[in-house]
C-alpha cells in the first residue's frame, strides 16, 4: 500500500510539473528538463517543493507578432539583429549621444560619480553587489549627499548578490534620505517572485537622461582593487539619450516588485516620467537595449548570439569570465569556426568561481578542436562583449553561462555605430593584449566525469 501512495505522489507531482509548465509557457532547454523529471521523479518529496521554488524562469508569455510592411525596409548591414531583436518584441534602435566606453575602473567611476553629482530630479541605482569597501562607502556619500540637495533618490540591491552588504551602511542610507529596496528577498511570498531568479542588471541613470551600464558591480573590485590586489579587467560604458528613459521604465519595473520598508519613499504614481531630451544628434551612435530574463518572453540575447554566429563572415570576438554555453550555443560557435570565421574567446585563466571554471573545460577543448581560438588572461576578467564582424558590439552584464542566458534578469546594449565597434573591438586588444593561448589537455575519466557532472547540476537548474 505504501508503494503504492509513493508511485501515485511521483505520478501526480510529475502531473502538477507538466500542466504547470505548459500553462505557464515555460520552455526549457531539454537538458534542464531532464534535470526536472529526473530529480522529481527520483526524489519527489523534495522535487516537487524545490520545482515551486526554483521551476518558474518566465513571467510573461510569448505575445502573437503581427507582421508589418510599413515604412522603407532596412538595408544597413545590421537590418538582421535589428530584425531579429525586433521579433522578439524590443524597442527599434534609437540614436544616442554622448557614448563612452569606459578604458579602466578609475575612469568607470569618474564617469558614475559625474552621472551621479549631475543628478538634478531623479536618480535610479540597480546593481548586484554593493561592496563593504571603499567604493561602498563613497558611493554612499553621494547618493546621501543627492539625497540632501533634493533629489529622489532610489537604490536597488539584488538580494542575494548584496547579502553580505552592511545593513548598518543600508540603514544610514535610508537615514540620510535614499530610498533603498531589496529585489526578491529568500523569504518572500512565491507567488511574486523565485528566489533563483536573480537580478544581474548594472544601471545608473539621472533624471532618465543619462545612464551608465556595463559590467561593474558598486565594489572595489571592479574599480581600483583594494589591499593592493589589482582591479578586475571589466567594462562599462555611459551614454545619452532615449535609451535612458527605456532603462529607467526598466528600473521602475523592478523597483514595483522590490520590498522596501513601510512608509518609506513616495508612491510610484506620484514620480514624473522624465523623457530624454532633444536630440541625440545625428543618426549615428545607433544603439538597441537588450534585456534579457524572466520579464521577457524570449531569451532575447541568446537568439541574437545564436543568429549573429550563423551571420558571421569573418570574425566573432568573445569576451566572458565564465563559459558554460548550452549545446546549441556551442554548436554555433564551432560550426563557425569550421566553415573559416575567426573565432576568438577570451576568459581569465582562473576566475572567482571554481565550479565554472571546472564546468568550461569540455566546451573549450570542443571548441579549439573546431579551430576556434581561446585565450586566457592572468588576471579576473569581469567584462562580457560579443563583436561580430564590423557589424555589431554587444556589451553589458550578461555571462556566457546557462545561469545568465536562461535564468537572471540582464542588460545587454548592441551598439551598430562603426565607431562604437571599432571601440569595444580596441578596448579588447588593449586591456587582454596579455592573454595567452589556451592549449587543451585530454582529461582523465573521473575528471571528465566530474566537469559532466558540475555542468549538469551546477548550471542546469
Amino acid at each position: 500500500m505504501a508503494v503504492l501512495v509513493h508511485l501515485a505522489f511521483i505520478l501526480a507531482s510529475l502531473l502538477v510539473y507538466a500542466v504547470s509548465t505548459h500553462t505557464s509557457g515555460q520552455r526549457r532547454h531539454p537538458s534542464a528538463a531532464l534535470a526536472w523529471v529526473l530529480t522529481i521523479a527520483l526524489l519527489p518529496y523534495v522535487g516537487l517543493p524545490l520545482y515551486f521554488v526554483l521551476g518558474t524562469r518566465k513571467f510573461v508569455r510569448p505575445a502573437r507578432r503581427v507582421l508589418s510592411t510599413d515604412g522603407p525596409p532596412d538595408d544597413t548591414p545590421q537590418a538582421w539583429a535589428i530584425a531579429t531583436l525586433e521579433g522578439m518584441g524590443l524597442a527599434p534602435p534609437e540614436a544616442c549621444a554622448g557614448v563612452r566606453f569606459h578604458r579602466d575602473g578609475a575612469a568607470a567611476w569618474d564617469e558614475f560619480a559625474a552621472l551621479v553629482e549631475g543628478a538634478r530630479h531623479q536618480l535610479d541605482i540597480c546593481t548586484f553587489v554593493l561592496g563593504n569597501d571603499e567604493i561602498g562607502r563613497r558611493v554612499g556619500r553621494l547618493l546621501a549627499q543627492r539625497a540632501a540637495a533634493g533629489v529622489r533618490v532610489r537604490l536597488l540591491l539584488d538580494a542575494v548578490g548584496s547579502w553580505r552588504t552592511s545593513r548598518a551602511h543600508v540603514r544610514r542610507l535610508r537615514a540620510a534620505g535614499v530610498d533603498v529596496r531589496w529585489f526578491m528577498p529568500l523569504l518572500r511570498n512565491p507567488l511574486r517572485g523565485r528566489f533563483n531568479l536573480r537580478n544581474h542588471r548594472k544601471l545608473a541613470i539621472a533624471d532618465g537622461e543619462r545612464v551608465w551600464s556595463g559590467g561593474r558591480n558598486l565594489a572595489a573590485e571592479y574599480f581600483g582593487g583594494e589591499d593592493g590586489t589589482p582591479p578586475w579587467i571589466d567594462l562599462s560604458f555611459s551614454l545619452e539619450g532615449p535609451l535612458a528613459a527605456q532603462a529607467q521604465d526598466m528600473f521602475r519595473s523592478h523597483w514595483r516588485h522590490a520590498r522596501g520598508p513601510r512608509g518609506m519613499g513616495l508612491p510610484e504614481e506620484s514620480i514624473p516620467r522624465r523623457e530624454a531630451h532633444g536630440a541625440a544628434g545625428p543618426v549615428g551612435h545607433r544603439a538597441q537595449m537588450v534585456p534579457s530574463g524572466p520579464d521577457q518572453a524570449e531569451d532575447t540575447v541568446y537568439g541574437l548570439l545564436l543568429t549573429a554566429l550563423f551571420r558571421a563572415r569573418r570574425r566573432v570576438l568573445a569576451v566572458t569570465p565564465y563559459f558554460v554555453p548550452d549545446d546549441s550555443l556551442l554548436t554555433a560557435l564551432c560550426l563557425a569556426a569550421r566553415r573559416g570565421v575567426q573565432v576568438e574567446l577570451i576568459l581569465p585563466a582562473r576566475s572567482n568561481h571554481r565550479l565554472a571554471d571546472i564546468a568550461r573545460a569540455r566546451a573549450l577543448r570542443d571548441l579549439v578542436a573546431a579551430g576556434g581560438r581561446v585565450r586566457l588572461a592572468p588576471g579576473m576578467v569581469h567584462a562580457k562583449a560579443v563583436v561580430v564582424d564590423e557589424t555589431l558590439a554587444l556589451t553589458g552584464s550578461l555571462n556566457l553561462d546557462a545561469r545568465s542566458l536562461f535564468l537572471n534578469f540582464e542588460l545587454m546594449v548592441a551598439f551598430y555605430d562603426p565607431a562604437d565597434i571599432a571601440a569595444v573591438t580596441q578596448w579588447i586588444g588593449d586591456s587582454l593584449r596579455e592573454a595567452q593561448p589556451f592549449t587543451p589537455r585530454k582529461p582523465s575519466l573521473a575528471r571528465d566525469i566530474g566537469e559532466g557532472l558540475v555542468r549538469w547540476l551546477g548550471f542546469q537548474i
